[in-house]
């Protein structure tokens, strides 16, 4: 099961949903989004939310489209990424808006940063602004935390917008639809499932930090995934987000959906690509760089086949994430790891073995997480019942 989140997408192998409001199990919805999640034994399970675009797309011609049951629930009590940046959106674009907005030459915010013990140039904070450096040593990082007060911004708004260190020379950040496309590859079940709106999703908000939990049942197959995500408008009158959650396992069906920070507008599932799309409304307009909290939780009927990993696509920079699984006593595995992929398909890398908890989960905290695929793998012995044996 794979999962799709603004920081930017994951993969996981159970549905996830967000809203407060229900719509027919069953009723025909032409629009998709981004978000999915895929529950299989031996195959990427995905469930990646993806922030909100404006565009409705109609699903692919031969996916049966419906809508699943969704209800408002109470508060989770455990609940659990993304877009590239362009234009005023960037680093550089924020900085300047800040600056004309302040009246500060760049001459008076180095001298400010020289009386608070900390040299950057004139020419330095000018290639930064430009866009033809970014900050990335540690005495700069600092600089740009500075900065934030100087300019009366809020705390993390400018650092959160530096992206991995870059090449020497002069870079195009990619626009939002290359971004996903470096991290999906062609022809992606995403892509498919927003139609026209790929091009365009999750250019209002990012993803700040994402907590994913899964349940895995009795029989070793997915059961629920519950996710809680913090995103920051872009730019202002973001209201909205999108998720995508796709299922490797087509018996793996949503068949519950509660939103409990946000309201459901759309929850439509497309049975061809295994893919349940999600609309999340946040209740209100957002000024730029203000936060908002999405959580959704959603119950999947059983598979056939057990699941082995869960997974999240990012196309972007996550301050934070969390990945949690919880096994059921009666389907405890017998080992489990953690990897990371460059991009779908890719071969795994960084695979290293966690550890099983009292509470029979698992989990995986990374901190300044970097685009790519972020996932979690078990396995299960063959051996007669007891732990480590293969469900079913």
């Amino acid at each position: 099961m794979s999962s799709d989140t603004q920081t930017d997408e994951a993969h996981a192998t159970g549905p996830g949903s967000t809203g407060a409001q229900a719509t027919n199990p069953r009723a025909s919805d032409p629009r998709a989004t981004e978000a999915r999640s895929t529950p299989a034994p031996h195959t990427e399970a995905h469930a990646t939310p993806a922030p909100h675009t404006e565009a409705h797309a109609t699903p692919a011609p031969h996916a049966e489209a419906h809508a699943t049951a969704a209800r408002t629930g109470e508060a989770l009590t455990t609940s659990a990424l993304h877009a590239a940046a362009t234009g005023a959106d960037t680093f550089p674009g924020v900085l300047r808006e800040a600056l004309n907005r302040r009246g500060l030459s760049l001459e008076r915010v180095s001298e400010r940063l020289r009386v608070r013990g900390i040299t950057i140039s004139q020419a330095t904070l000018s290639s930064w602004q430009r866009g033809r450096s970014q900050p990335e040593r540690a005495r700069s990082l600092q600089a740009v935390d500075v900065l934030e007060e100087i300019l009366e911004l809020p705390a993390g708004s400018l650092r959160s917008l530096l992206g991995p260190r870059r090449p020497r020379g002069r870079t195009t950040p990619p626009d939002a639809e290359g971004a996903a496309l470096q991290i999906l590859g062609e022809d992606s079940v995403v892509e498919k499932a927003l139609g026209a709106r790929f091009r365009h999703f999750n250019q209002e908000t990012s993803s700040l930090m994402v907590h994913d939990i899964v349940r895995v049942g009795e029989t070793g197959t997915l059961s629920g995934i519950s996710t809680t995500n913090v995103l920051r408008a872009k730019r202002a009158g973001a209201d909205r987000a999108v998720f995508v959650l796709s299922f490797d396992d087509e018996a793996a069906e949503p068949v519950d959906i509660r939103v409990t920070c946000g309201r459901l507008a759309e929850a439509t599932y497309l049975k061809g690509l295994k893919s349940l799309v999600l609309e999340i409304h946040f209740g209100r307009e957002l000024a730029k760089l203000d936060t908002t909290v999405v959580s959704y939780a959603v119950e999947v009927s059983p598979s056939e086949t057990p699941a082995t990993h869960y997974e999240r696509w990012s196309r972007t920079n996550l301050h934070e994430y969390l990945q949690q699984v919880f096994f059921h006593p009666g389907a405890l595995p017998a080992d489990c790891h953690r990897y990371v992929r460059e991009k779908v398909g890719d071969p795994p890398r960084g695979r290293r073995r966690i550890p099983l908890s009292d509470a029979h989960d698992v989990h995986v905290l990374t901190s300044r997480c970097k685009p790519g695929v972020h996932g979690v793998a078990w396995e299960y012995g063959t051996g007669p019942s007891g732990t480590g044996d293969r469900p079913g």
